[in-house]
């Protein structure tokens, strides 16, 4: 047997705040030049959806607009988001190599399994070399549902595993780590939401911390 742990992403192993404003205040000036937006970029109704899929973002950011609008609009951030990452203006959360040194050396394995899209991971796995602990980085694209559930059922399934958690920092990863019966680990990070977390097996404030709860190879939580 065993014992897996599946990340979310942003919020959780990604200092996704570093990079959002800019790359969203982008979007929304491309849309001003064009006529199509005249208010101001609307980053906290922005931070407060953090954690969905990209196409719900935009039909609560820009309900008045057509789809190819929003469409548009997507294609354009991601694009941004993308070349902000490569830039090197992005940042991990403290000591995330060094946690995944350590489950590695341990024999977890790792999985990564996101709501953003497979071109946007990808940049950021391949930017801090991650792929040398993950084992897999799934994106909700790859669900027909768009749902995180099934997402870690799918990844689940794929690799067998009977043992593990779901770390994120949304309701999303804990219904996901819930529903798939496995730990939920809530994170007290920047998008979190403390009604959220109250459902979570344990909460956590940084990633060191789980160096304590998973210490070594098949152990779990004490």
């Amino acid at each position: 047997m065993t014992q897996s742990l599946i990340f979310d992403m942003d919020g959780t192993l990604f200092q996704t705040d570093k990079i959002l404003e800019v790359s969203l205040d982008d979007a929304f000036e491309r849309l001003r030049s064009e006529g199509k937006w005249y208010e101001e970029t609307p980053i906290e109704k922005y931070r407060g959806i953090m954690g969905v899929p990209l196409p719900k973002v935009w039909e609560a950011l820009l309900p008045d607009h057509s789809l190819e609008e929003r469409e548009q609009t997507d294609a354009f951030f991601l694009e941004r988001l993308i070349q902000n990452i490569r830039n090197g203006k992005g940042a991990l959360y403290p000591h995330v190599q060094e946690l995944f040194s350590h489950l590695k050396e341990n024999g977890f394995s790792l999985y990564i399994a996101s709501n953003g899209l497979i071109e946007y991971l990808n940049a950021i796995v391949d930017y801090y070399a991650l792929d040398q602990w993950i084992t897999e980085t799934f994106s909700i694209q790859h669900i027909e549902s768009l749902n995180k559930s099934d997402l870690v059922r799918h990844i689940v399934e794929k690799y067998e595993i009977t043992s593990g958690a779901v770390v994120g920092d949304r309701l999303s990863d804990i219904h996901a780590a819930k529903d798939n019966g496995l730990i939920s680990i809530g994170c007290r990070f920047d998008f979190a939401r403390e009604e959220e977390l109250a459902e979570a097996d344990v909460i956590i404030e940084g990633l060191l911390e789980l160096k304590m709860l998973f210490p070594a190879k098949k152990q779990g939580i004490k």
